[in-house]
């Protein structure tokens, strides 16, 4: 299997990439869209701003290519959000792939969210053998607002969605890659889909 994790500048790419290699699979980084769209299975990751990280994909002209992709896809944090349609971060129009928008925690709460919270509501095989209310690893100060896509939720201040599907598309707010063996679960569902 051909895994790309697409490596446009913005996040933390090595601990994807070494969470694949515990599950046997040599994860390859790159930004070649020919590489890319020749994938089986795509990771599009991000940590950092929004504006600052959709421009870097406007450079590469990833952000034509990412919504067009056929194969499997999954966003991870910022990566997810990049994928909705809109973030009040940098007030940065995003990929139109998941109809939503991305909203700050209001000051109700402390932000940004960082460390272990629940995810319930799980519709998805990306959440086989996941458990309802399983926890997993967050660092976040937006959120992706509910939406027909929703598959799953969390609780911070407010319900939001944690995990998103649109056909071949997947995100999930959360860290697999740093959310324990559940985390490392979802990965390989991710995998086997």
């Amino acid at each position: 299997m051909k895994l790309v994790i697409i490596d446009y500048g913005a996040g933390n790419i090595k601990s994807i990439q070494f969470a694949f290699n515990r599950l046997g699979v040599n994860a390859v980084l790159s930004k070649d869209p020919e590489e890319i769209i020749a994938a089986d299975k795509v990771i599009f990751p991000g940590v950092g701003e929004a504006s600052s990280a959709m421009a870097m994909l406007k450079e590469t002209g990833l952000d034509t290519l990412i919504p067009k992709l056929k194969q499997p896809v999954l966003g991870i944090c910022l990566g997810m959000q990049l994928l909705c349609e809109f973030t009040e971060e940098g007030n940065t129009k995003g990929l139109g792939v998941f109809k939503t928008v991305v909203k700050r925690f209001d000051n109700q709460v402390k932000v940004p969210q960082m460390g272990w919270n629940v995810i319930r509501d799980l519709k998805s095989k990306l959440f086989m053998g996941i458990k309802e209310k399983e926890y997993m690893y967050l660092v976040h100060s937006y959120y992706a607002d509910h939406c027909p896509e929703t598959i799953a939720t969390t609780d911070y201040g407010v319900n939001y969605a944690s995990a998103l599907q649109h056909k071949n598309f997947y995100g999930v707010q959360f860290h697999p890659e740093k959310s324990s063996l559940a985390g490392e679960r979802i990965l390989q569902n991710f995998l086997e889909l």
